[in-house]
């Protein structure tokens, strides 16, 4: 076994005298000058930054900060003053500060944005789902009432059945009764 080539030797060459790009083959990679991040772990580390920012310690620690930068270059010896009365310096770090903060939170915003609209879509689809199903179990409960009213009860029987008696014993002639009455002491004991 040999040492690998580059697969573009192996491709006769084309009317140019460059190899010819065979399309069966993928291209090898190529060495970006730029170095590569994550967009997701980006996002994410800006996110933290941008809640960091709006907490009440940011303020906190950024205040005694700015105290301690102005009372030192007041109170302490000349030779070691970095930072003048007009406090130029300080002046730059806070526009510098502010100068990476507003668009770390307006990134963290968007990203917030595209979860909001995910989480909107998705509650979307859900009230889409449950609107269905409440239309699909009105539709069955219409059904069953409709079924309903065409079951027969017990009293509506008991009712059919008195009336039926009743005109049997209209309808005869001699009088005879047709169901003869219980016996006077109630039900026969083989009846239960």
């Amino acid at each position: 076994m040999g040492p690998e080539r580059d697969p573009r030797e192996r491709v006769p060459m084309g009317v140019t005298g460059r190899p010819r790009i065979r399309l069966d083959q993928p291209l090898p990679p190529r060495r970006r000058m730029v170095p590569e991040w994550d967009p997701e772990a980006f996002g994410r580390l800006s996110e933290r930054i941008a809640r960091f920012l709006g907490t009440g310690r940011f303020l906190f620690w950024m205040t005694v900060a700015i105290i301690l930068w102005v009372l030192w270059n007041v109170a302490a010896p000349y030779d070691l003053r970095f930072d003048d009365y007009p406090f130029i310096f300080l002046t730059l770090m806070l526009s510098l500060q502010a100068s990476y903060a507003a668009p770390l939170i307006l990134l963290a915003q968007n990203r917030q944005d595209d979860r909001d609209r995910v989480n909107l879509e998705q509650d979307r689809k859900q009230n889409e789902r449950s609107i269905a199903d409440t239309e699909y179990l009105t539709r069955e409960i219409a059904a069953l009432r409709a079924g309903l009213g065409e079951v027969a009860t017990r009293d509506w029987i008991r009712s059919e059945l008195e009336d039926l008696v009743r005109e049997l014993e209209e309808r005869r002639p001699d009088g005879r009764v047709v169901f003869p009455a219980e016996h006077p002491r109630g039900r026969d004991v083989s009846d239960r």
